[in-house]
């Protein structure tokens, strides 16, 4: 029964968890762009980011972090990161969120050579980003609890992603439902306009005929 509960937990933390793994090669520069990744939460959503560089402090680069969404809201912001880094946040709205790496070359002596900083990024949100383990010793829960408990918090997750999907849905359907409204009355609207445009300029050659 435990091994089949694991199984199950399994498949689902494949399919559903939202976990990113990456690997980024930021170069230094004096004047750097940004390199953002982004992607998407739900509202109330938590949201924790691990941080990995090579690197240290004084090597003529400057490493920062700023997370921000779509709408403006500025979560985090980090600078000279070195190392080890974790910042975590909790969604305000459904929305999107850009996660920008910027890295600032110290030294005008290092221009003609082009240095990198190496990162390792991960993210994880919704119930992947809990701290399943200090749940685990604080209520005193057994291994199959917590992957009750974690199936319990991905399945909520899928049926609010659904409840979501859905609202968005109806919203798109009754503004396709207006626009097309819309456009058949202006359509009325222009046919009549043309036909009276046409009965007026034959009533005015017929008057100046006679």
């Amino acid at each position: 029964m435990h091994s089949v509960l694991a199984y199950f937990a399994l498949i689902i933390t494949l399919l559903v968890n939202s976990i990113h793994a990456l690997h980024l090669e930021i170069p230094a520069l004096p004047n750097p762009k940004p390199i953002c990744i982004r992607d998407f939460v739900q509202e109330n959503q938590m949201v924790v980011i691990n941080i990995k560089t090579d690197g240290n402090k004084g090597d003529g680069q400057r490493l920062d972090l700023k997370v921000s969404d779509s709408i403006g809201n500025e979560y985090r912001s980090k600078k000279n990161i070195v190392g080890h880094a974790k910042v975590a946040f909790t969604s305000h709205h459904n929305a999107a969120f850009d996660i920008c790496l910027t890295n600032y070359q110290e030294h005008k002596w290092q221009n003609h050579q082009q240095t990198f900083r190496s990162v390792e990024l991960d993210i994880e949100s919704g119930a992947a980003a809990r701290d399943w383990n200090a749940l685990q010793a604080s209520e005193k829960l057994k291994p199959v609890e917590v992957e009750l408990k974690r199936i319990e918090g991905l399945t909520a997750e899928i049926v609010q992603e659904l409840q979501y999907l859905k609202a968005r849905e109806e919203r798109m359907r009754d503004t396709n439902e207006s626009t097309n409204s819309r456009v058949k009355w202006f359509s009325i609207i222009i046919i009549v306009a043309l036909v009276g445009f046409f009965l007026t300029q034959n009533v005015h050659f017929m008057t100046t005929t006679n």
